[in-house]
């Protein structure tokens, strides 16, 4: 799907920019399933392989039509926030799986508030800025003045977030959850939250997201804010436009 712009694409729960070759994926949270396994509860689901399967389709997909330069993972690529062995395995064999598709410098992933790991052979970067510099990709918790300051950027993409939205019939008694784009203005610029490319969670809707009472902020963007911000709801087959989400949160 072409949004209402053409410098961007929105493929499933990915986003494409089809100038820079760049390819943005939401948190993964690799090692999920391991935890619930840990914790005795048994799922027939395998969260490794259905993540690659998933990102194998996008990925062919793309280059069918256009050329892949970069991957960018914006960040929660594990889930724990402490470091667990299994999850090792889960993020080599992940990274290992990308490979396929470029070199590992066209690989870039961005450090998210689960992500205490290092690898010898990846950085994990604050943020990333296309080579044209008019992308800045960066995770959502955190603030970045020096790029918020750069005039030659036009958008942020961030994850964190895990948009979703509850979508009911006419009497309100079915309700589903979606997961969800939010797209909208922030510091001037346009800015495009993905949603979790994690298939286990639909992710969290916004007024959720902000009703824990601990007083700490959640992202860089305020519940007000989003509220203003245009949706578009992942379906099985294609990403629609479903206006404001203000609107759809009465």
């Amino acid at each position: 799907m072409t949004t209402k712009t053409t410098s961007f694409k929105l493929l499933s729960k990915t986003i494409f920019f089809p100038k820079q070759g760049i390819l943005a994926v939401g948190d993964l949270h690799l090692g999920y399933e391991g935890m619930l396994r840990n914790q005795g509860i048994m799922i027939n689901f395998n969260q490794l392989d259905n993540t690659k399967n998933e990102l194998e389709i996008i990925i062919k997909k793309i280059n069918a039509l256009s050329k892949l330069k970069k991957i960018v993972i914006l960040g929660d690529i594990k889930h724990h926030f402490s470091f667990e062995k299994s999850e090792l395995f889960d993020l080599r064999s992940f990274l290992n799986f990308l490979c396929k598709f470029l070199p590992k410098e066209n690989i870039i992933l961005i450090k998210g508030n689960h992500d205490t790991f290092t690898l010898k052979d990846y950085t994990l970067n604050d943020y990333y800025i296309s080579d044209d510099g008019e992308i800045a990709f960066f995770h959502g918790d955190k603030s970045f003045p020096e790029i918020f300051k750069d005039k030659e950027i036009k958008i942020f993409v961030i994850g964190h977030i895990h948009p979703a939205v509850w979508l009911r019939d006419k009497k309100g008694v079915k309700r589903e959850k979606y997961k969800a784009f939010l797209i909208g203005k922030f510091k001037g610029k346009k800015l495009i939250v993905v949603p979790s490319f994690f298939p286990l969670i639909d992710g969290s809707e916004i007024n959720e997201l902000y009703s824990g009472g601990s007083g700490k902020k959640f992202s860089i963007l305020s519940k007000t804010s989003l509220k203003n911000f245009e949706v578009f709801i992942v379906g099985k087959s294609k990403v629609y436009d479903f206006g404001k989400f203000g609107k759809l949160a009465k």
